[in-house]
């Protein structure tokens, strides 16, 4: 049984470690901060100003993480989906909304649910969706070393020697453009690396939050080898900063126009 040595010095045997990352509090609070992700790995490609800002205080939540966050919950958990709270206002500037978030910490509006419904109900009506679905589980998280650092990752949908990851657009034939814009190559790699599978058996089934037309891409060994690259050098900037511990306030890029 492998040990896993976390950023903050913790050492935990692999499988007790995976049994802690079922737990949603453990696996996006504490090893949050713990171990590096995907998401962590794009904010150290942007400025590792930015990585030790939302490490510190959080990144909040977008419309589209808001939306992107229901329509998984809806298709792959839908007790999770049913347990939020949902509030029936017009605007989250209103009294009840406000209140509501006081009171619960996070809720939804009505319409945040019916829009999530309608994205679930067409995947879950699709045969090529409902194929990806069959003999898999759901949400389930993985960890290890990369490059001598703890990562840690959840796949949405993992079936024997495969993985499918959901994602919700505006734009479905713009997909290969923002997979290359949001940093996907870098989930992939990761992903193969965490669950030791091979980069043709990653897909990613994508879904039009206006159309609701549905796409399932497959991934190529240049996008893969593209997301290797990204995550090591990224790994450089993490040592540099936050092991060797060079003076972040003198971070600067350069570059010829």
């Amino acid at each position: 049984m492998k040990d896993i040595k976390l950023l903050d010095g913790e050492v935990f045997k692999k499988d007790d470690l995976l049994e802690k990352l079922i737990d949603d509090e453990f696996y996006y609070g504490y090893m949050a901060k713990a171990a590096l992700s995907s998401s962590s790995i794009k904010l150290l490609k942007q400025s590792p100003k930015k990585y030790k800002y939302v490490t510190q205080y959080g990144s909040g939540s977008s419309q589209a993480l808001r939306d992107g966050t229901l329509a998984h919950w809806a298709i792959l958990e839908p007790q999770k989906f049913e347990d939020q709270i949902y509030v029936d206002v017009q605007s989250k500037n209103t009294k009840k909304y406000k209140e509501a978030l006081s009171e619960h910490g996070v809720v939804y509006t009505t319409k945040e649910k019916r829009d999530a419904e309608r994205i679930a109900d067409a995947f879950l009506r699709n045969e090529h969706a409902l194929r990806l679905l069959d003999n898999s589980e759901f949400e389930v998280p993985a960890c290890g070393m990369i490059g001598g650092y703890p990562f840690r990752g959840k796949a949405d949908i993992l079936g024997k020697g495969r993985i499918c990851d959901i994602k919700t657009t505006t734009d479905i034939k713009g997909f290969p453009y923002s997979a290359k814009k949001y940093g996907y190559d870098i989930q992939i790699y990761i992903y193969c690396e965490l669950f030791g599978i091979d980069y043709k058996d990653f897909t990613f089934a994508v879904i039009d939050k206006g159309t609701l037309d549905l796409a399932i891409w497959d991934c190529s060994e240049e996008f893969y080898n593209e997301g290797k690259r990204k995550t090591h050098e990224a790994i450089e900037v993490f040592e540099t900063f936050f092991v060797h511990g060079a003076d972040i306030d003198n971070y600067c890029l350069t570059g010829t126009l």
